[in-house]
């Protein structure tokens, strides 16, 4: 189960072709080709690291500025929410990116970990915000620091292992859910602070399975980019990034929580 904001695009996957190379270049062409200046990945409208860490940046940059209107007005975090689970299908499943879509995404989310943020330092107090934010910027940035050494790829056999992950996350959270809605738990968080072995173990699995995410993200910029997919599809990756760390960051709000209550 790979980040749907990448599965679902042909620019990403590993094994199409974004560039037909198959036809035929004349000798006037070929000499022609040789004798212009080089191209960046910006002259040739193709998908760039540099150009892709500045959309992504541009994205969170938008994240960040609504987050703060959401802290403020913590009641936007229902509208947030919302909204960005709509948009996060459309962009999803639309097969060309939307700058302007993504964008709202990353507003709509802003809202919605503002609100969340707030609840939650409202309730266990105000530091347990930066304590959240530094925990995700370090599993981000490891991850991060490790993928670029070669020390974390991706393979079959972990693949298959995060897909049962996240299986079984989905369905006990489904479960979890439905207790606390229903009342038949007394804590806010339902089975996830029965135990402090469960929420230790819940809380580990939950930020490898984003770690692992992360790196899934990382190698289909790779490979977005290694094949000289359309500059466009760079707004497609700081999309799928944000859905993960945007992920990660809320669980890892919640597993502080929980300790703290």
């Amino acid at each position: 189960m790979a980040n749907p904001a990448f599965s679902n695009s042909p620019a990403f996957a590993a094994g199409a072709k974004a560039v037909d190379y198959s036809k035929p270049i004349s000798a006037e062409e070929l000499d022609a080709m040789y004798g212009r200046p080089s191209a960046t990945p910006v002259d040739t409208d193709r998908m760039s690291y540099e150009d892709t860490i500045v959309k992504t940046l541009i994205a969170f940059g938008v994240l960040v500025a609504t987050a703060a209107v959401g802290w403020f007005v913590p009641l936007l975090m229902i509208p947030g929410a919302i909204a960005g689970f709509v948009l996060a299908l459309v962009n999803i499943f639309k097969k060309q990116p939307s700058r302007g879509l993504i964008l709202a995404y990353a507003a709509a989310q802003g809202l919605f970990v503002g609100g969340i943020s707030m609840f939650f330092a409202a309730g266990f107090g105000f530091d347990i915000v930066p304590q959240a934010v530094f925990g995700t910027l370090g599993v981000v940035g490891i991850t991060l620091v490790l993928f670029l050494n070669g020390k974390v790829r991706t393979s079959p056999r972990m693949t298959k292992i995060f897909l049962v992950g996240m299986v079984g996350y989905a369905v006990f959270s489904l479960i979890n859910f439905g207790l606390v809605a229903f009342g038949a738990t007394e804590s806010m968080f339902g089975l996830r602070d029965a135990h402090p072995l469960i929420s230790i173990g819940l809380g580990i699995l939950i930020v490898l399975l984003a770690a692992y995410s992360l790196v899934m993200d990382f190698e289909n910029v790779k490979t977005g980019v290694e094949r000289g997919a359309p500059r466009i599809f760079g707004w497609q990756a700081a999309f799928g990034i944000m859905v993960t760390v945007v992920w990660l960051y809320v669980e890892i709000l919640r597993l502080i929580a929980i300790f703290r209550e």
